[in-house]
């Protein structure tokens, strides 16, 4: 195989399917269990998937899906999620692919700002579809994943016509480098989501840069709880096991179906959001879990909590570790430190209100520490730059970065600065650059909380205070007509009063330093006792819902 990476995502599995043909490239999980009650498993080899997508390319051809066509993608975790979005690259189709946890309403926005002239999923999504109205005007070309076809084309017919005409050797072309791969929708969790557009050289950077980040070999095993994730596998060259829970509620899943294909399989890499990492971490500690085959466990969507950390570093081997990168839908991974060196290293600094570190840029990205503001900027000027340990803005750039939203230049021009031929991204983070280079996450910009007297509170650098007293889980600062609040999720165990960890909690706030955190400013410490915890996020069910949380403290206050 070629020590030089492939020039487009399509090239990638191709690449592999050449080196390791009978290597496994899925497990996946089936409703059945064997004679000893394991889950049964599905394997299908890197020969398998890369005949199939590219049978899956040629039939979209045959029925008239083809290159620059933006196509729906709904389709659940499977071996045909994967197969089509490969042929789909393959092919030059766009998938557009949408979280099914924003809701109906979120789903036909997020289409409506897409306006996909073909939908391929399973028959829930076209029944939805067909009620509701997706793509109603634009939508011209349908295929069904399962069902009947009705008023399209079955995924079944799509691959014999694809392979007749592979068959008769029609060839599918070549894609370049710059033309659109996908259109991958953001959580939402700070407004509405929006349509990021990926580039074929923008997906072949980030698997490079994640390939040398975690140093992964073809060969490994990895266990993704988060759909797109997966998808970066068989580029990777690693298999896939993929688990049995619903990929919409990570906070929720059963640990057993993380922990026992782990242990089955010798997983050697596994994502997880931190709320995953959580009810896992906690019944790992309770069971006394052993997962000695991880190399490493990548965690995205929020900070860490410290006891997570603690919880998983019992569970894995000495030379293996927690790794959080820092990025987002629109470049990842821009930044990593690895959590033992976070322990060790920067935790008592978050403690004592200094923020989150997210470590170093990685090679290939530029940081810089740009001044606060809301309004758009349109070309960049090295005056935007604030001075190492000042807190502004995190913006960066390099061959990981999106250049632009689909179909939305107010939101662009928001979050995008030109600079030249390059193009600046402003991640709606802020955060600052210590002495040593490194990063420090203090919160969502969106976030900040001003006072009376015209004082900005960072959110996650002054709520890391709070975290750290034993009876609270986690704490979300808010801003109300009353002035700063608190709002603070206790310990399921915790049994004392809330006058008395109210008063605990105004305690620490007074003996914080640095000052400029202000602790001293909150005025109200509310206990959110609703079932269920916090609002938040679809996607890692991580980000907490400040404006959710900021409507119910409002109410609460009067």
């Amino acid at each position: 195989m070629s020590t030089h990476p492939p020039a487009t995502v399509a090239d990638m599995l191709p690449s592999m399917a050449a080196s390791q043909p009978d290597t496994t490239a899925i497990h996946f999980p089936s409703k059945r269990r064997d004679a000893q009650g394991q889950v049964e498993y599905t394997q299908i080899t890197y020969r398998e998937l890369d005949e199939r997508s590219d049978r899956i390319a040629a039939g979209l051809h045959a029925v008239g899906i083809t290159r620059g066509t933006r196509a729906a993608l709904m389709v659940k975790p499977s071996p045909e999620l994967f197969a089509l979005t490969f042929g789909m690259f393959k092919a030059g189709v766009v998938p557009v692919m949408i979280d099914p946890g924003l809701g109906l309403r979120g789903l036909k926005s997020c289409l409506a700002q897409a306006r996909p002239t073909a939908f391929i999923g399973i028959p829930v999504a076209h029944a939805a579809r067909i009620a509701l109205g997706w793509g109603r005007g634009t939508v011209e070309h349908v295929v069904w994943v399962g069902g009947w076809g009705l008023g399209g084309h079955t995924l079944g017919r799509v691959e014999a016509l694809g392979a007749a005409r592979l068959k008769a050797g029609e060839q599918l072309g070549s894609t370049g480098p710059d033309e659109m791969a996908a259109v991958l929708f953001t959580s939402g969790s700070t407004g509405p989501p929006k349509g990021v557009i990926y580039r074929h050289r923008t997906f072949v950077a980030q698997v490079e840069a994640i390939r040398a980040m975690f140093d992964i070999t073809p060969g490994e095993i990895d266990l993704p709880t988060f759909p797109l994730f997966a998808l970066f596998d068989p580029a990777l060259g690693m298999t896939t096991v993929l688990p049995d829970m619903d990929a919409s509620k990570p906070a929720r899943v059963d640990p057993r179906n993380i922990i026992e294909p782990v242990q089955r399989f010798g997983v050697t890499t596994m994502f997880g959001s931190p709320a995953l990492l959580n009810t896992v971490g906690r019944y790992g500690e309770r069971e006394g879990v052993s997962l000695p085959s991880l190399r490493r466990v990548i965690a995205a969507g929020a900070p860490l909590p410290a006891e997570t950390i603690q919880r998983w570093h019992t569970m894995l081997s000495p030379e293996a570790d927690v790794f959080p990168p820092y990025g987002a839908t629109e470049s990842l991974p821009v930044a990593c430190l690895p959590c033992r060196d976070i322990v060790s290293e920067t935790w008592a600094r978050t403690e004592r209100g200094a923020g989150v570190c997210v470590g170093a840029p990685v090679p290939a990205i530029e940081v810089s520490i740009i001044q606060i503001t809301d309004e758009p900027i349109a070309t960049w000027s090295d005056d935007l730059v604030v001075p190492d340990g000042e807190v502004g803005e995190i913006a960066v750039r390099g061959p990981m970065v999106t250049e632009a939203y689909f179909n939305d230049e107010s939101n662009t021009a928001k979050a995008k600065i030109h600079d030249g031929d390059a193009i600046w991204h402003r991640m709606g983070d802020v955060g600052w650059r210590d002495e040593q280079g490194r990063i420090w996450f203090c919160g969502r910009k969106a976030h900040r909380v001003t006072t009376e007297a015209d004082e900005t509170m960072f959110t996650v650098s002054s709520e890391k205070v709070f975290d750290t007293h034993p009876d609270v889980y986690r704490s979300a600062l808010v801003g109300t007509s009353q002035g700063p609040t608190l709002c603070v999720e206790l310990e399921p165990q915790t049994q004392r009063p809330w006058s008395t960890v109210t008063a605990e909690l105004r305690e620490l706030a007074a003996r914080v330093e640095p000052d400029t955190l202000r602790l001293e400013r909150v005025q109200h410490y509310l206990h959110y006792d609703v079932r269920g915890g916090f609002p938040v996020d679809i996607r890692h069910n991580a980000k907490i819902g400040r404006q959710e949380l900021a409507v119910w403290a409002q109410d609460k206050l009067r």
